[in-house]
Protein backbone atom coordinates (compact mmCIF):
# COMPACT_ATOMS: atom_id res chain seq x y z
CA UNK A 1 0.00 0.00 0.00
CA UNK A 2 3.13 2.61 0.68
CA UNK A 3 2.89 3.17 -3.18
CA UNK A 4 -0.62 4.53 -3.71
CA UNK A 5 -0.34 6.43 -0.07
CA UNK A 6 2.74 7.90 -2.07
CA UNK A 7 -0.03 8.45 -4.68
CA UNK A 8 -2.50 10.03 -2.71
CA UNK A 9 -0.39 12.20 -0.83
CA UNK A 10 0.69 13.64 -3.80
CA UNK A 11 -3.45 14.05 -4.77
CA UNK A 12 -3.48 15.79 -1.58
CA UNK A 13 -0.90 18.46 -2.34
CA UNK A 14 -2.39 19.65 -5.34
CA UNK A 15 -6.18 19.74 -4.21
CA UNK A 16 -4.58 21.82 -1.61
CA UNK A 17 -4.20 24.44 -4.84
CA UNK A 18 -7.92 23.76 -6.21
CA UNK A 19 -9.69 26.84 -6.96
CA UNK A 20 -6.34 28.97 -7.24
CA UNK A 21 -5.74 28.52 -10.72
CA UNK A 22 -7.64 29.17 -14.22
CA UNK A 23 -8.34 25.71 -14.84
CA UNK A 24 -8.85 24.75 -11.63
CA UNK A 25 -11.36 27.67 -11.40
CA UNK A 26 -13.26 26.15 -14.82
CA UNK A 27 -13.69 23.08 -13.23
CA UNK A 28 -15.70 24.75 -10.67
CA UNK A 29 -17.94 26.55 -12.91
CA UNK A 30 -18.31 23.44 -14.74
CA UNK A 31 -19.04 21.20 -11.68
CA UNK A 32 -21.79 24.25 -10.47
CA UNK A 33 -23.31 24.15 -14.19
CA UNK A 34 -23.29 20.17 -13.74
CA UNK A 35 -25.30 20.37 -10.38
CA UNK A 36 -27.27 23.52 -9.84
CA UNK A 37 -26.90 22.39 -6.01
CA UNK A 38 -23.54 22.98 -6.10
CA UNK A 39 -21.92 25.98 -5.00
CA UNK A 40 -18.32 27.39 -4.75
CA UNK A 41 -18.14 26.98 -1.29
CA UNK A 42 -19.42 23.27 -0.97
CA UNK A 43 -16.71 22.47 -3.24
CA UNK A 44 -13.95 23.83 -1.96
CA UNK A 45 -15.64 22.73 1.91
CA UNK A 46 -15.32 18.85 -0.02
CA UNK A 47 -11.99 19.14 -1.23
CA UNK A 48 -10.89 20.96 2.55
CA UNK A 49 -12.20 17.75 4.44
CA UNK A 50 -10.83 15.38 1.86
CA UNK A 51 -7.22 16.64 2.27
CA UNK A 52 -7.50 17.08 6.19
CA UNK A 53 -9.13 13.64 7.20
CA UNK A 54 -8.30 11.34 3.98
CA UNK A 55 -4.97 12.65 2.26
CA UNK A 56 -2.86 13.73 5.44
CA UNK A 57 0.17 11.49 5.21
CA UNK A 58 0.28 10.43 8.79
CA UNK A 59 -3.19 9.31 8.81
CA UNK A 60 -3.37 7.59 5.71
CA UNK A 61 -0.69 5.28 6.62
CA UNK A 62 -1.29 4.63 10.21
CA UNK A 63 -4.96 3.57 8.53
CA UNK A 64 -3.53 1.54 5.20
CA UNK A 65 -1.23 -0.12 8.09
CA UNK A 66 -4.51 -1.30 9.72
CA UNK A 67 -5.31 -3.82 6.51
CA UNK A 68 -3.58 -6.77 5.09
CA UNK A 69 -3.01 -6.46 1.43
CA UNK A 70 -5.45 -9.06 -0.39
CA UNK A 71 -4.18 -11.98 -1.81
CA UNK A 72 -5.65 -11.23 -5.61
CA UNK A 73 -6.57 -8.02 -7.36
CA UNK A 74 -9.91 -8.21 -8.28
CA UNK A 75 -12.01 -5.49 -10.66
CA UNK A 76 -14.30 -3.68 -8.46
CA UNK A 77 -17.13 -1.61 -9.43
CA UNK A 78 -17.80 1.75 -8.10
CA UNK A 79 -21.11 2.99 -8.61
CA UNK A 80 -21.34 6.72 -7.29
CA UNK A 81 -24.18 8.78 -5.75
CA UNK A 82 -23.82 12.68 -6.58
CA UNK A 83 -25.62 14.30 -3.99
CA UNK A 84 -22.63 16.39 -2.56
CA UNK A 85 -19.37 16.96 -4.16
CA UNK A 86 -16.80 13.76 -4.63
CA UNK A 87 -18.92 11.81 -2.11
CA UNK A 88 -18.04 9.35 -4.17
CA UNK A 89 -13.77 9.91 -3.76
CA UNK A 90 -13.72 7.36 -0.60
CA UNK A 91 -14.74 4.50 -2.36
CA UNK A 92 -12.29 5.16 -5.16
CA UNK A 93 -9.19 5.60 -1.81
CA UNK A 94 -10.30 2.27 -0.72
CA UNK A 95 -10.64 0.50 -3.57
CA UNK A 96 -6.81 1.17 -4.97
CA UNK A 97 -5.38 1.09 -1.58
CA UNK A 98 -5.88 -2.64 -2.20
CA UNK A 99 -4.48 -2.86 -4.94
CA UNK A 100 -7.53 -3.69 -6.95
CA UNK A 101 -9.10 -1.89 -10.33
CA UNK A 102 -11.67 0.40 -9.88
CA UNK A 103 -14.22 0.42 -12.57
CA UNK A 104 -16.11 3.59 -11.92
CA UNK A 105 -19.20 5.23 -12.90
CA UNK A 106 -19.55 9.16 -10.94
CA UNK A 107 -23.08 9.90 -10.55
CA UNK A 108 -23.77 12.60 -13.63
CA UNK A 109 -24.27 15.26 -11.07
CA UNK A 110 -20.71 15.18 -9.75
CA UNK A 111 -18.73 13.91 -12.86
CA UNK A 112 -16.77 16.51 -13.55
CA UNK A 113 -15.29 16.47 -9.74
CA UNK A 114 -14.83 13.16 -10.00
CA UNK A 115 -12.90 13.07 -13.38
CA UNK A 116 -10.84 16.01 -12.34
CA UNK A 117 -9.76 13.78 -9.55
CA UNK A 118 -9.02 10.61 -11.77
CA UNK A 119 -7.55 13.01 -14.41
CA UNK A 120 -4.88 14.37 -11.34
CA UNK A 121 -4.28 10.66 -10.30
CA UNK A 122 -3.55 9.36 -14.06
CA UNK A 123 -1.16 12.47 -14.33
CA UNK A 124 0.79 11.26 -10.97
CA UNK A 125 0.88 7.83 -12.39
CA UNK A 126 0.45 6.90 -15.74
CA UNK A 127 -0.41 2.99 -14.49
CA UNK A 128 -3.32 3.73 -12.12
CA UNK A 129 -5.51 1.00 -12.41
CA UNK A 130 -8.94 3.09 -12.66
CA UNK A 131 -11.59 2.28 -15.94
CA UNK A 132 -14.91 3.74 -16.63
CA UNK A 133 -18.14 1.65 -16.01
CA UNK A 134 -19.74 0.35 -19.48
CA UNK A 135 -23.10 -1.56 -18.75
CA UNK A 136 -21.54 -5.11 -19.54
CA UNK A 137 -18.26 -4.41 -17.64
CA UNK A 138 -16.98 -7.84 -15.84
CA UNK A 139 -16.49 -6.82 -11.77
CA UNK A 140 -15.59 -9.42 -9.47
CA UNK A 141 -17.00 -6.79 -6.41
CA UNK A 142 -19.28 -3.83 -6.38
CA UNK A 143 -19.86 -0.66 -4.18
CA UNK A 144 -22.82 1.32 -4.69
CA UNK A 145 -24.55 3.64 -3.19
CA UNK A 146 -27.77 5.99 -4.07
CA UNK A 147 -31.70 6.26 -2.71
CA UNK A 148 -33.30 2.88 -1.36
CA UNK A 149 -34.81 2.57 -4.97
CA UNK A 150 -31.33 2.61 -6.65
CA UNK A 151 -30.29 -0.06 -3.64
CA UNK A 152 -32.84 -2.11 -4.04
CA UNK A 153 -32.05 -2.29 -7.79
CA UNK A 154 -28.25 -2.86 -7.18
CA UNK A 155 -29.21 -5.83 -4.47
CA UNK A 156 -30.90 -7.03 -7.13
CA UNK A 157 -28.52 -6.87 -10.24
CA UNK A 158 -25.27 -7.91 -8.14
CA UNK A 159 -26.88 -10.65 -5.51
CA UNK A 160 -24.44 -13.19 -7.74
CA UNK A 161 -20.84 -10.99 -6.61
CA UNK A 162 -19.91 -9.65 -3.23
CA UNK A 163 -21.62 -6.60 -3.21
CA UNK A 164 -21.65 -3.24 -0.60
CA UNK A 165 -25.17 -1.48 -1.14
CA UNK A 166 -26.04 1.34 0.73
CA UNK A 167 -29.14 3.82 -0.09
CA UNK A 168 -30.69 6.67 2.33
CA UNK A 169 -29.61 7.27 5.73
CA UNK A 170 -30.08 10.41 8.20
CA UNK A 171 -28.46 11.84 10.45
CA UNK A 172 -29.31 13.26 14.41
CA UNK A 173 -27.97 15.40 17.26
CA UNK A 174 -28.55 14.88 20.81
CA UNK A 175 -28.03 18.41 23.14
CA UNK A 176 -28.40 18.40 26.74
CA UNK A 177 -28.54 22.21 27.02
CA UNK A 178 -24.70 22.78 28.63
CA UNK A 179 -23.80 23.78 24.70
CA UNK A 180 -22.64 27.29 23.83
CA UNK A 181 -22.34 29.79 21.07
CA UNK A 182 -19.69 28.13 19.34
CA UNK A 183 -21.25 24.44 19.63
CA UNK A 184 -24.37 25.47 18.41
CA UNK A 185 -22.37 27.54 15.52
CA UNK A 186 -20.99 24.11 14.75
CA UNK A 187 -24.03 22.51 14.63
CA UNK A 188 -25.79 25.08 12.46
CA UNK A 189 -23.06 23.81 9.91
CA UNK A 190 -23.93 20.26 10.65
CA UNK A 191 -27.60 20.66 9.76
CA UNK A 192 -26.87 23.33 6.74
CA UNK A 193 -24.23 22.53 4.49
CA UNK A 194 -24.56 21.09 1.18
CA UNK A 195 -28.24 21.97 1.14
CA UNK A 196 -28.96 19.72 3.91
CA UNK A 197 -28.53 16.64 0.63
CA UNK A 198 -25.83 14.70 2.41
CA UNK A 199 -26.71 11.72 4.84
CA UNK A 200 -24.23 13.38 7.56
CA UNK A 201 -26.89 16.81 7.65
CA UNK A 202 -28.24 16.90 10.75
CA UNK A 203 -31.69 16.80 10.28
CA UNK A 204 -33.39 15.83 13.81
CA UNK A 205 -32.43 17.36 16.78
CA UNK A 206 -32.59 15.92 20.46
CA UNK A 207 -33.12 18.09 23.63
CA UNK A 208 -33.89 18.06 27.29
CA UNK A 209 -37.67 18.31 28.47
CA UNK A 210 -36.68 22.12 29.66
CA UNK A 211 -34.42 23.21 27.02
CA UNK A 212 -34.73 27.10 25.91
CA UNK A 213 -32.19 27.45 23.18
CA UNK A 214 -32.98 27.95 19.64
CA UNK A 215 -32.52 26.16 16.38
CA UNK A 216 -30.15 27.23 14.20
CA UNK A 217 -30.92 28.95 11.57
CA UNK A 218 -29.69 28.92 8.07
CA UNK A 219 -27.11 31.66 7.02
CA UNK A 220 -27.97 31.76 3.05
CA UNK A 221 -29.94 29.78 1.23
CA UNK A 222 -29.67 28.52 -2.27
CA UNK A 223 -32.44 30.05 -4.69
CA UNK A 224 -33.00 25.93 -5.48
CA UNK A 225 -33.96 25.29 -1.59
CA UNK A 226 -35.64 28.06 -1.39
CA UNK A 227 -38.14 26.83 -4.35
CA UNK A 228 -38.81 23.94 -1.65
CA UNK A 229 -38.93 26.00 1.78
CA UNK A 230 -41.59 28.30 -0.20
CA UNK A 231 -43.82 25.34 -1.26
CA UNK A 232 -43.07 23.60 1.98
CA UNK A 233 -44.08 25.96 4.10
CA UNK A 234 -47.33 26.77 2.01
CA UNK A 235 -48.34 22.84 2.10
CA UNK A 236 -47.72 22.65 6.34
CA UNK A 237 -49.85 25.57 6.56
CA UNK A 238 -52.76 24.26 4.51
CA UNK A 239 -52.78 21.18 6.72
CA UNK A 240 -52.44 23.07 9.88
CA UNK A 241 -48.95 21.74 11.22
CA UNK A 242 -47.50 23.66 13.57
CA UNK A 243 -43.95 24.93 12.45
CA UNK A 244 -41.55 27.37 13.60
CA UNK A 245 -40.27 29.76 10.28
CA UNK A 246 -36.17 29.67 10.60
CA UNK A 247 -36.15 32.30 7.36
CA UNK A 248 -35.46 28.81 4.69
CA UNK A 249 -36.42 25.88 7.25
CA UNK A 250 -39.11 24.89 8.84
CA UNK A 251 -38.67 23.62 12.48
CA UNK A 252 -41.28 21.20 13.69
CA UNK A 253 -41.38 19.29 17.02
CA UNK A 254 -41.90 15.73 16.10
CA UNK A 255 -39.70 12.27 16.76
CA UNK A 256 -40.10 11.24 13.15
CA UNK A 257 -36.90 11.55 10.65
CA UNK A 258 -38.11 14.37 8.11
CA UNK A 259 -39.09 13.38 4.74
CA UNK A 260 -38.67 16.86 3.03
CA UNK A 261 -35.10 19.12 3.05
CA UNK A 262 -36.78 22.39 4.45
CA UNK A 263 -37.86 20.48 7.55
CA UNK A 264 -35.63 20.24 10.58
CA UNK A 265 -37.51 18.05 13.38
CA UNK A 266 -36.48 18.12 16.99
CA UNK A 267 -37.77 16.52 20.27
CA UNK A 268 -38.33 17.00 23.61
CA UNK A 269 -36.85 14.06 25.86
CA UNK A 270 -36.97 13.27 29.59
CA UNK A 271 -33.60 11.06 29.79
CA UNK A 272 -30.75 10.48 28.07
CA UNK A 273 -31.42 6.76 28.11
CA UNK A 274 -34.22 7.33 26.39
CA UNK A 275 -32.88 9.02 23.37
CA UNK A 276 -30.05 5.98 23.73
CA UNK A 277 -32.53 3.07 23.13
CA UNK A 278 -34.27 4.85 20.34
CA UNK A 279 -30.74 5.22 19.18
CA UNK A 280 -29.91 1.74 19.20
CA UNK A 281 -33.53 0.93 17.51
CA UNK A 282 -32.86 2.94 14.52
CA UNK A 283 -29.90 2.22 13.99
CA UNK A 284 -29.72 0.97 10.20
CA UNK A 285 -31.50 4.52 9.66
CA UNK A 286 -28.92 6.53 10.86
CA UNK A 287 -26.04 7.77 9.65
CA UNK A 288 -23.81 10.02 12.40
CA UNK A 289 -24.92 11.50 15.80
CA UNK A 290 -23.09 14.90 16.88
CA UNK A 291 -23.28 14.72 20.53
CA UNK A 292 -21.20 15.48 23.40
CA UNK A 293 -23.76 13.68 26.13
CA UNK A 294 -24.34 9.96 24.39
CA UNK A 295 -22.45 7.14 22.73
CA UNK A 296 -23.04 6.09 19.86
CA UNK A 297 -20.33 3.87 17.47
CA UNK A 298 -21.13 6.52 14.88
CA UNK A 299 -20.51 10.17 17.22
CA UNK A 300 -18.90 12.98 16.07
CA UNK A 301 -18.20 16.51 17.91
CA UNK A 302 -20.10 18.92 16.91
CA UNK A 303 -18.73 20.82 13.36
CA UNK A 304 -17.85 17.27 12.38
CA UNK A 305 -20.23 15.59 10.93
CA UNK A 306 -19.28 16.86 7.63
CA UNK A 307 -15.80 16.01 7.49
CA UNK A 308 -15.85 12.51 8.41
CA UNK A 309 -12.11 10.92 8.94
CA UNK A 310 -10.89 7.28 7.02
CA UNK A 311 -12.51 5.63 10.08
CA UNK A 312 -15.56 7.19 9.84
CA UNK A 313 -17.21 4.23 7.20
CA UNK A 314 -20.89 4.89 5.84
CA UNK A 315 -23.59 2.87 7.24
CA UNK A 316 -20.88 1.83 10.11
CA UNK A 317 -19.55 -1.11 7.49
CA UNK A 318 -15.61 -1.04 6.96
CA UNK A 319 -15.02 -1.22 3.36
CA UNK A 320 -11.65 -1.88 3.48
CA UNK A 321 -12.45 -5.13 5.72
CA UNK A 322 -15.24 -6.19 2.75
CA UNK A 323 -12.26 -5.36 0.17
CA UNK A 324 -9.31 -6.95 1.78
CA UNK A 325 -11.52 -10.24 2.39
Amino acid sequence: MDRMVDIFVALGRRLREFGRSQHTDEVLRMAMQANEWFSREDILMAIDAICDEMLDEQKLRAWASHYPMPLSSRRVAVIMAGNIPLVGFFDLLCVLMCGHTAVIKPAGKDSVLIRYVVEQLRDISHDIPIEDYAEHSPVDMVIATGGDAAARHFRSRYADIPSLIRGSRHSVAVLDGSEGEEQMEALRRDIYTYNGLGCRNVSLIFVPRDWQGEIPHPDTVLEMKRGNYVSDKALLTMLGVKFEDLGGALAIESLSLPDSLSRIHYYRYDSLSEVEAWLAERDDALQCVVSQCVEHPRRVDFGRAQYPTLWDYADGIDVMNFLTA
